[in-house]
């Protein structure tokens, strides 16, 4: 286990700058190896083409951070490397940004890290629009005259708000309210969707003339590609399963090895798995862009996706063989940085002012505090030009106090450089058994209020930056 060894300087900086974007630590060093969190943990990677709902109607916010009128229903992301996703929101306060990137997450990696209602939030998704789409079969059981894909949306969002960010809502439409009624009395807790890839844990290391892993497959797709990185190949590093027989091709549950001959000097080596598959309703998806956040979203449904994971492999022949991990921890309020040391001497770096060593064959987990909307950047030295450098953005929770309602929408085409306020919904559409009209631009009562935190966000812009540096061992190479 790591032992607290002393303390020193806590190495901890936060800059605030007038155009509001985000400092990062600037890591120099020969093999560095940079792992954000939308590459490290594998998943999905989508873009929002479009802010604001594409299918969907008029509702009124009633209450929570910005009570007002704004359209309410589906939104569409496009996945890097092809397919579509139609997703909800689960963040009303916050608005959408055009352009805004998203990662497939956990629902602890969340906005739903604490909501003891999250799997009735999935309940509705699997027992409404889109994934039923027998509109009047679905108007049948909620006691609505008739649905249409615009109001059944709407009825579906309300629904899922109730439980997300506990607002209440009414629709422009009767009918979406009746449908909103239904799925909140009706909802009932689910477990949570399993990922659409990941591979576990992300790195390993060993000695030279070992199989380094296990690294577990974890998918729901049938079949998932693995290749080796162009480094791998060029140290003579093969892929292979616990027989040692070479992989291309692996499923849920298989287990990977690196291969690394015995002589080989001292170095890292990486794999890739990719697969095409739907991924699963109710993983939810969070923006990557601390620039720029934009609402959380759940899944609602999904064509056939493109889904990529990596891992890395670290060897040497003596000393210290550090491998290290990170991950978000909503719950704590930070990220999980995990050290694992497979070699035959110590492993001591320092963190946030404290220093740490890991013996031989040991494995410990710190958590490293970080700001909610605060991008990090968390760098680990080791020996024989040993690097890893973790980036990434902690989105935890529901915005309370700015941002846009639900269905609101950034007027630039793409994210700007500076956070801006959502503009919200505008024409609430007609009322009665007709359909709502989704809002263009337009604004609320809250516009005023909304620009007005933007522009102090825009000056108190900031970021924090940890370093993490390993000491340098007495028979083991230089980590800086």
């Amino acid at each position: 286990m790591i032992s607290v060894r002393g303390r020193g300087p806590a190495r901890f900086a936060a800059a605030a700058i007038a155009t509001g974007m985000l400092a990062v630590g600037a890591i120099a060093g020969a093999g560095t190896a940079v792992a954000d969190e939308n590459n490290q943990q594998g998943g999905v990677l989508a873009t929002l083409p479009k802010a604001g709902v594409t299918i969907g109607s008029g509702v009124k916010i009633l209450n929570g951070p910005n009570p007002g009128n704004t359209a309410a229903g589906l939104f569409e992301l496009q996945v890097e490397g092809g397919g579509t996703l139609k997703t909800y929101c689960i963040d009303v306060g916050r608005g959408t940004v055009a352009g805004a990137k998203y990662r497939e997450a956990s629902w602890d990696e969340s906005t739903l890290h604490n909501n003891e209602n999250a799997g009735k939030i999935l309940w509705i998704l699997k027992n409404s629009y889109p994934q039923v789409n027998d509109l009047t079969a679905l108007a049948s059981k909620a006691g609505a005259k008739r649905l249409t894909e615009k109001t059944a949306a709407a009825g579906t969002q309300i629904a899922i708000w109730h439980f997300s960010d506990n607002v209440k809502v009414d629709a422009d439409n009767g009918n979406a309210d009746k449908l909103a009624e239904y799925l909140i009395k009706s909802a009932e807790n689910l477990a949570e969707p399993k990922a659409s890839l990941t591979l576990e844990p992300s790195a390993v290391s060993g000695k030279a003339g070992e199989k380094l892993g296990p690294v577990t497959v974890h998918t729901n797709a049938q079949t998932v590609n693995v290749a080796p990185g162009a480094e791998a190949a060029n140290a003579g590093v093969t892929v292979v399963d616990k027989d040692g027989n070479a992989v291309t091709t692996a499923k849920e549950g298989d287990q990977l090895f690196f291969d690394v001959p015995k002589g080989t000097e001292p170095g890292t080596a990486s794999l890739t798995a990719q697969a095409n598959t739907e991924v699963a309703v109710g993983r939810a998806f969070t923006s990557v862009d601390p620039k720029n956040p934009s609402q959380t979203q759940i899944l609602a449904g999904s064509s056939s996706s493109g889904v990529t994971a990596s891992a890395t492999a670290n060897w040497a022949n003596e000393g210290p063989i550090p491998a290290v991990t990170a991950e978000k921890n909503c719950v704590k309020g930070g990220v999980d940085v995990t050290a694992t040391n497979e070699g035959d001497e110590p492993f001591s770096f320092s963190l946030a002012g404290k220093e740490y060593e890991i013996p031989a064959g040991g494995s410990e987990t710190v958590t490293v505090p970080v700001q909610e909307d605060q991008e990090y950047n968390i760098t680990i030295t080791g020996p024989n030009g040993f690097e890893e450098t973790f980036t990434g953005t902690l989105d935890c929770e529901t915005e309370t106090t700015t941002g846009g309602n639900g269905g609101g929408e950034e007027e630039s085409p793409k994210p700007s450089t500076e956070p801006s306020p959502a503009t919200v919904g505008g024409d609430t559409g007609a009322t009665g058994d007709t359909d709502g009209n989704l809002a263009e631009t337009g604004s609320s009562s809250t516009t005023p209020i909304i620009a007005g935190v933007a522009l102090a966000l825009v000056v108190l812009g900031g970021a924090a930056v940890f370093f993490l540096r390993k000491k340098k061992p007495a028979t083991a190479g230089s980590g800086d």
